[in-house]
């Protein structure tokens, strides 16, 4: 299968719209929660359709069950033996991510 010539700017373009909707997703998060959740879907389709990979700052953002986007208000975060426990409120669900605590 041979990939397009302009496959860098179909990749820059889809990263672009991607933080823009993240942007736009912490914005309008307090005044209409549904909408934030929606731009986190069209961010993801996006991310499917050209198959370029959601970068990890963003990936953070939404809940992998419900698909909502996770802000302070709508998130728990607690840090337990060296994992990152995110609860969504949203849903109730648990993501857990390893991290290591920085040596000064």
């Amino acid at each position: 299968m041979r990939r397009r010539k302009d496959s860098h700017k179909a990749r820059d373009l889809a990263m672009q719209r991607m933080d823009r909707l993240f942007s736009l997703a912490a914005e309008v998060h307090d005044s209409h929660p549904e909408r934030s959740s929606r731009y986190v879907q069209i961010a993801r389709q996006i991310s499917t359709r050209t198959r370029v990979r959601m970068p990890c700052h963003l990936k953070r953002l939404s809940c992998k069950h419900c698909g909502g986007y996770l802000s302070a208000s709508s998130s728990r975060v607690r840090l337990c033996d060296g994992i990152l426990i995110t609860t969504c409120l949203g849903c109730g669900r648990q993501m857990r991510r390893p991290y290591r605590a920085r040596i000064s």
